[in-house]
């Protein structure tokens, strides 16, 4: 049964009014209109406490609402998913390319045109819509940010609250204008791209989002080796006194280190690196590992003794 109707039917059967159901999900009536009315569509389940305070208001079985939308929302995917989308909404493009970094702009317009809804515009719009998005459902319960946003587009709180509903549900096939101008547009201000690599940089408007830069990137991964150093192995790394003279085999010997829960230490990866170098650590025979240290151990005396000649100091 469509959640929609059962909404209606309760409502009616409880003589309240969507102002009252409104009012109890703490959202305007507005946005429960254009909900019944099939104007909006149901947010998806889990991103909001919507659903178990309307619930709740209309008497029903806990986590009736919920289940519907989500066999609903099943069922509407499906039907989506069998049409291929062509392009973007022109009013969608127009902003992504208005927040593109100047100097690449008119590039990027070109690979828009050429290709509508090709690599490039579907990666640079989902990744402006994931950080935007982010932002808005990390901040949603914030009521200063609440207030701040709603103060900028001159709303009240109980609309921002239903527009972010809104967006979270968006997707880049069905982003609104509504959308671009409150949360695009807000969020975003700026991003660019390598066109070789396709790396995105996307800065944030410093006021609202608690972070001012992102970067997104395709990195090569070789076997055995994790997408993310442990925070010892880059601390050694960028301490030249310990790494400076490290070459590219054991730097890769070290990262393909595994660990459990522990978390090694600088220090662990500089002595680590010292055993490596140990040629006793090694399958090599007692009698020319003793060799080889007394070679070095030589080596070590005659260059201190041409020293102390150099610098007329007396020899030991």
């Amino acid at each position: 049964m469509d959640v929609r109707l059962v909404i209606k039917q309760r409502l009616e059967e409880l003589g309240l009014e969507q102002r009252d159901l409104a009012a109890a999900a703490r959202v305007t009536e507005s946005y429960i209109s254009q909900l019944l009315t099939r104007k909006k569509a149901p947010p998806a389940v889990g991103r909001t406490g919507l659903y178990e305070r309307m619930n709740a208001f209309l008497k029903l079985p806990k986590g009736q609402l919920s289940a519907m939308v989500a066999a609903q929302r099943g069922e509407e995917l499906k039907k989506i998913l069998v049409n291929q989308p062509s392009a973007l909404f022109p009013h969608v493009r127009e902003l992504v390319l208005r927040k593109c970094k100047a100097e690449k702009r008119a590039a990027v317009r070109d690979i828009f045109e050429k290709q509508p809804f090709g690599e490039l515009e579907r990666l640079a719009t989902q990744k402006l819509l994931d950080v935007a998005k982010k932002i808005a459902r990390d901040e949603r319960n914030n009521e200063n940010w609440l207030r701040s946003v709603a103060k900028l587009q001159r709303r009240s709180l109980e609309a921002m609250r239903a527009a972010i509903l809104a967006f979270l549900d968006a997707d880049v096939f069905n982003i609104l204008p509504d959308h671009c101008r409150l949360f695009f547009d807000l969020l975003i201000a700026s991003w660019d791209v390598d066109m070789k690599t396709l790396a995105l940089e996307i800065v944030l408007n410093r006021r609202l989002a608690p972070i001012q830069f992102i970067k997104f990137q395709f990195t090569e991964l070789r076997p055995g080796r994790s997408s993310e150093e442990e925070p010892g192995l880059l601390a050694f790394l960028q301490n030249a006194a310990m790494s400076g003279d490290a070459t590219e085999p054991e730097i890769e010997f070290l990262r393909s280190l595994k660990f459990g829960s522990a978390r090694p230490s600088v220090l662990f990866f500089y002595r680590t690196l010292q055993n490596l170098r140990d040629p006793l650590h090694f399958s090599e025979s007692i009698p020319a590992a003793h060799s080889r240290l007394r070679s070095a151990a030589n080596a070590r005396k005659t260059g201190a003794n041409r020293f102390q000649k150099k610098c007329h100091l007396p020899l030991a």
